[in-house]
């Protein structure tokens, strides 16, 4: 009898995905869906317009002045690394490919749990506003900072980019926005809504956003979860069975050629030839490698005042982090079983689609207007954050050590920081909008590439082997951003394929589109010979100052004499 009902509860679930697919699902009133929305910005603008009137000095535009508690640190950490690509891109990367799919939230935690162990103390130890403040800490200032703002830069831009894409998903999907320019419009929106949380609030008022969102970004996803079991009518084995019978019923299938059972076993996505396979292993190095150089994460551990608070927001990030990605995997089945692949793909915005249609299905059009406001924070937050650090290192590293020679007044900082912020704006918005059509899980891979390549091995190098020198740093920070770049350009991701940024192109020569397994090797070797094939810096006492600092955090508020 159990199983009868279980196989009519399939039966009926398979008939409503293929309903939803063929009709279209209805994304309720506009008119409402902007109106939960424009009530989620208010709140939170409201937030970060009175945090900013607090923000008066450099360190509390760029690090809230180091004041935030562990607790607060932890929630504002969730916030800046679960992002759109870990809501809306991984969701709908497991819904169409199932096993595959959930190997970004594997890869996702595992990164975080190696950075925490081998790069996030240390660096808050020896820092105190950007990532080149410990990459420079015991060599040259000037080609070091100026390589590694660079770097930081192009890192964030990439992470901007997915950010957007996901946002003009997630905004036309709700709105029912098929019309390409009116997707293109709804990223321009995202990109003035951003700008102002950055130049308003700093990074006090990105933080107390950050707070929020991840607090209501988790309880939406567990209610999703228990409305997903409910409609399910059993426990995973079921939601596994019923997801395998949609996907059977569908075009989707049909068009790929797979078998139904195959989103229940890893290689559909990436086991077809040995260049999927490569660049499966080239997306899980990066993956794994890319949050120890992601700088908008690191600059993290300098709101917190003591390595204290630093360990006490690294554990309260973990325990939601890690809760987080276990939940995708019965968002991105529950997906796959009660939406299903065709209405996915029909859907504006294809794969990073899938989890606002399956609020939709679970609870009606005002759920899915709220669930989709949720995401629209998370993907403001993320942007904020991300502009915040890239402008910060043009503003402190550029503008202050290289160009000013150190003598730069915070108020100029602060100024160049804000200009900064738009310039990164608009830029984000001209990419995002070539992007749309990108899994925005996928687009946030190769920004952990970069950060793989470019920032990772300079980091590693300089907290944990003496000898490493100036010419060292630059080869290797060079080497990788350039290289990482290359590769992207010529990969299929940008060319070659109908789903590629410029679809009507085709000069891709390099056959993965994730470039980590080419590029972070050259990185690490780049550092390695222009270390040991040039003269040492001779700054022998800041190396043994840098490793104190870094392993005890004893002297942090010192000043450095270089």
């Amino acid at each position: 009898m159990f199983t009868a009902s279980l196989a009519q509860a399939s039966t009926n679930v398979s008939t409503v995905a293929q309903a939803a697919a063929d009709e279209g699902l209805d994304a309720g009133n506009p008119l409402i869906n902007i109106a939960v929305f424009a009530a989620f910005i208010i709140i939170t603008m409201t937030i970060v317009t009175r945090v900013g009137k607090t923000t008066s000095e450099a360190s509390d535009f760029y690090t809230g002045g180091g004041q935030f508690s562990g607790r607060q640190n932890g929630l504002a950490i969730s916030g800046d690394y679960l992002s759109a690509a870990s809501f809306l891109g991984i969701v709908g990367a497991i819904a169409l490919h199932g096993y595959d799919g959930f190997l970004y939230s594997i890869g996702f935690f595992v990164a975080w749990l190696f950075a925490l162990l081998l790069v996030a103390e240390p660096m808050r130890n020896v820092g105190r506003f950007t990532m080149a403040d410990v990459l420079s800490f015991r060599l040259r200032q000037k080609p070091v900072r100026l390589a590694a703002a660079i770097a930081t830069v192009f890192v964030s831009l990439f992470y901007l980019v997915a950010q957007m894409a996901g946002a003009g998903s997630l905004v036309s999907v709700l709105l029912g926005l098929d019309d390409k320019v009116w997707q293109y419009v709804t990223v321009g929106i995202v990109g003035l809504v951003m700008t102002a949380y950055v130049l308003i609030g700093g990074m006090k008022g990105t933080t107390y956003v950050q707070m929020i969102k991840a607090v209501l970004l988790v309880t939406a996803v567990v209610i999703m979860i228990i409305l997903t079991f409910i409609i399910a009518g059993g426990g995973f084995t079921t939601l596994f069975d019923q997801a395998v019978e949609t996907h059977r019923n569908s075009a989707y299938l049909a068009e790929r050629a797979y078998e139904a059972e195959d989103i229940m076993k890893p290689g559909l996505k990436y086991g077809t030839d040995i260049w999927t396979q490569l660049d499966f292993i080239s997306l899980g190095v990066s993956l794994i490698f890319g949050v120890g150089g992601l700088p908008h994460v690191l600059m993290r551990f300098y709101t917190v005042p003591t390595a204290v608070e630093a360990r006490r927001s690294v554990t309260w990030a973990i325990v939601i982090i890690g809760s987080f990605y276990l939940m995708t995997l019965v968002l991105g089945y529950g997906a796959a079983a009660l939406v299903g692949p065709d209405a996915i793909m029909d859907a504006p915005g294809t794969a990073n689609a899938a989890a606002p249609l399956l609020a939709l299905e679970l609870a009606g059009p005002i759920f899915m207007a709220v669930v989709a406001a949720v995401a629209f924070a998370t993907v403001l937050a993320v942007v904020a954050g991300l502009t915040i650090t890239a402008s910060a290192s043009v503003a402190h590293d550029i503008y202050d050590a290289v160009l000013r020679d150190g003598e730069a007044s915070e108020e100029a900082q602060v100024r160049v920081s804000r200009i900064t912020v738009i310039i990164m704006g608009v830029a984000s918005v001209i990419l995002g909008i070539l992007a749309m059509e990108q899994n925005v899980a996928f687009l946030v891979s190769l920004a952990f590439a970069i950060a793989a390549s470019a920032n990772l091995p300079t980091i590693l190098y300089s907290l944990y082997w003496r000898k490493f020198s100036t010419n060292g740093a630059v080869a290797s920070m060079y080497t990788g951003l350039i290289s990482s770049l290359l590769l992207i350009f010529l990969s299929p991701a940008v060319s070659g394929t109908p789903s590629s940024m410029v679809p009507g192109a085709d000069w891709a020569i390099f056959p993965l589109t994730s470039p980590g397994l080419v590029s972070i090797p050259l990185a690490f070797l780049a550092g390695y010979l222009g270390t040991v094939w040039s003269k040492p810096d001779n700054l022998d006492h800041l190396a043994a100052e840098m490793e104190v600092r870094s392993m005890t955090g004893v002297g942090v508020e010192a000043p450095v004499d270089h």
